[in-house]
């Protein structure tokens, strides 16, 4: 199941790539939560630019390289299965439901959270992780 999720989150990338533009936000954020439930820390760190900036938990950093993605993306102890997007220009607001990733157990599995993340030029620019209205906020920061 994880390499279909794999694969379709590839051909979505390619699709966009062949396309006219770039790739839409919500397609963007769709590929990135793929690769995240699928383990894969590599591509998921590709959908982010260089300098894109993460706000979670209260903490503010910048990515100053793939390097700087790879393990902020690696960090992450949950997957998150979208349960909602709402899309206003480049920014989409997604919820999801956490869940355990292949390398790791989740520290709120069954809790939602939310992020609202901008896309430009097919890449992330910005990941802000936001209150969910319904739950108590769960804290996935990770050790870098």
């Amino acid at each position: 199941m994880r390499f279909l999720l794999l694969i379709g989150a590839t051909l979505a990338l390619i699709g966009a790539a062949c396309g006219r533009g770039s790739a839409s936000a919500e397609s963007v954020v769709r590929a990135w939560s793929s690769a995240l439930n699928a383990g894969d820390n590599e591509n998921a760190a590709d959908l982010f630019a260089t300098n894109a900036e993460i706000i979670q938990g209260g903490a503010e950093q910048r990515f100053r390289n793939r390097a700087d993605a790879v393990a902020w993306n690696a960090g992450l102890p949950c997957s998150g299965r979208i349960v909602r997007l709402e899309t206003r220009g480049d920014d989409v607001t997604a919820t999801f439901v956490l869940g355990d990733r292949p390398t790791s157990r989740c520290n709120g599995p069954g809790a939602k959270a939310r992020a609202v993340i901008r896309v430009r030029g097919g890449k992330i620019v910005l990941w802000h992780q936001v209150p969910v209205a319904d739950t108590p906020p769960v804290q996935t920061t990770p050790v870098v």
